[in-house]
């Protein structure tokens, strides 16, 4: 033990109104080896320990202006110095002084006139108390620090972990789904403009017909009547090109679906943020068209010209799909008791907003809703792991967590929120160059 080797590395404050029991003390003390320092009056006493910190104190019981147990009083009031071992000192060894003195702090009591021998082997044994007390709450404190490290990382770990899971099957829905799509829309859109051409042909074949043989027999002209052929010529043209109109619209959504999953590689590639914005804005589309209880939640979009950004294409796309899928849930909460009319007064909107900093070394995405918007308690621990306010099997409390790890860990950036309740939520993305 540090005090039985080296007792010249404990302080002691002997505190005693009597300057025979100062000397004495001092004496065997500083022939044993420890440092001493001496005080006869409670209230320097607790200056000195406060300026010092000794390791331990002994303390007179009987001594003038204060008392040795209003000042053991004020010492275990202090935070800074409650900790220090406290032995009184007396020739009054009735029980009731004991227990009063341990009541309020001491550690134990030494009874005038002194054995040497027990006065070094109590003040020997509440230091090493003391010292084992400090090496304990040392290896607490370092094994809380390590357990604290350990959760974290566990965290980052399933965060990583469920963030990878999401991507890969989204990525291998998105390929399945894009393969069965793609071979018979091609086929379509590569036929329809055979059709057209066709069409075309025949159109003006029966012109031919017409100018040559303007007056065809009579079952033909009733054929002609029945299927309103001049309209037919008119509107074919309209349907082909409806057509077209939606087979490209399918290969727009296919090609939306490929860029939101895209598989992030080892290293960041040139991204334009704004594709990766409007493909979610694609995929989430069916939750922002009109339904029978509300009209259509309008996106605004205000796009600044942005260079492309060395990123994680596929992270960000989800840090994306988290922020406005959860301004979606907000307003949907905040329609809750309104009517049809009521929104249609004031509407369910998206405001989307990107912008370059004037240095140009930042790109700032706004995602501001104007839905229920939350309180500043819930602000506080929106991003903490598994922290939702969904209803059970709704919410997972790892969205926004995983979100500000893609966004501060993943790509050096910032995430903060502002919100008033009942006035809608922004989130402000800040990513640099």
């Amino acid at each position: 033990m540090k005090i039985l080797d080296k007792p010249e590395d404990n302080l002691i404050l002997v505190v005693d109104d009597t300057t025979t029991n100062l000397e004495i003390v001092f004496d065997i003390l500083t022939n044993f080896g420890f440092k001493v320092i001496t005080e006869n009056d409670g209230k320097r006493a607790i200056e000195i320990v406060e300026d010092t910190l000794p390791d331990l104190i002994l303390l007179d019981v009987m001594m003038p202006k204060i008392d040795g147990f209003e000042t053991c009083k004020m010492l275990k009031a202090n935070p800074a110095i409650c900790d220090i071992p406290v032995i009184f000192m007396t020739a009054n060894s009735d029980t009731d002084s004991k227990v009063k003195g341990l009541n309020i702090g001491a550690v134990d009591y030494i009874t005038k006139p002194f054995h040497e021998e027990e006065l070094l082997a109590r003040i020997k044994t509440h230091l090493q108390l003391r010292n084992l007390t400090k090496t304990l709450e040392k290896r607490v404190l370092d094994r809380t620090a390590a357990l604290s490290r350990a959760l974290k990382d566990l965290q980052e770990s399933q965060l990583q972990l469920v963030q990878t899971e999401k991507m890969s099957a989204l990525g291998q829905l998105v390929a399945g789904v894009a393969h069965e799509i793609n071979n018979p829309v091609g086929f379509i859109h590569g036929n329809l403009g055979h059709a057209s051409i066709y069409f075309q042909d025949m159109v003006n074949l029966i012109d031919l017909y017409q100018k040559h043989y303007p007056n065809p027999v009579l079952e033909i002209q009733e054929e002609i009547t029945a299927i309103d052929l001049k309209y037919m010529l008119s509107d074919l043209p309209n349907l082909i090109s409806s057509m077209k109109e939606g087979v490209q619209r399918i290969r727009n959504i296919s090609t939306s679906l490929r860029t939101f999953s895209r598989a992030d590689s080892d290293r960041k590639v040139s991204c334009n943020i704004h594709d990766g914005i409007d493909s979610t804005i694609m995929i989430l589309k069916h939750r922002l068209k009109a339904s029978e209880d509300r009209p259509d939640i309008q996106v605004i979009k205000d796009y600044d010209k942005l260079p492309d950004l060395e990123c994680f294409i596929g992270q960000l796309n989800q840090v994306f799909m988290n922020l406005l899928a959860n301004a979606i849930d907000a307003l949907e909460e905040s329609n809750i008791g309104r009517t049809y009319i009521e929104i249609e007064a004031d509407p369910n909107q998206v405001l989307i907003q990107t912008l370059l900093t004037e240095d140009k070394n930042y790109i700032l995405i706004r995602i501001k809703d104007n839905g229920v918007g939350m309180s500043a308690d819930i602000q506080q621990k929106i991003f903490d792991h598994l922290f939702t306010t969904k209803p059970v099997a709704q919410g997972t409390g790892l969205g926004l967590s995983i979100t500000r790890q893609i966004v501060v860990e993943k790509h050096g950036g910032t995430l903060e929120v502002n919100s008033v309740l009942g006035k809608g939520s922004e989130f402000i993305i800040r990513l640099p160059i």
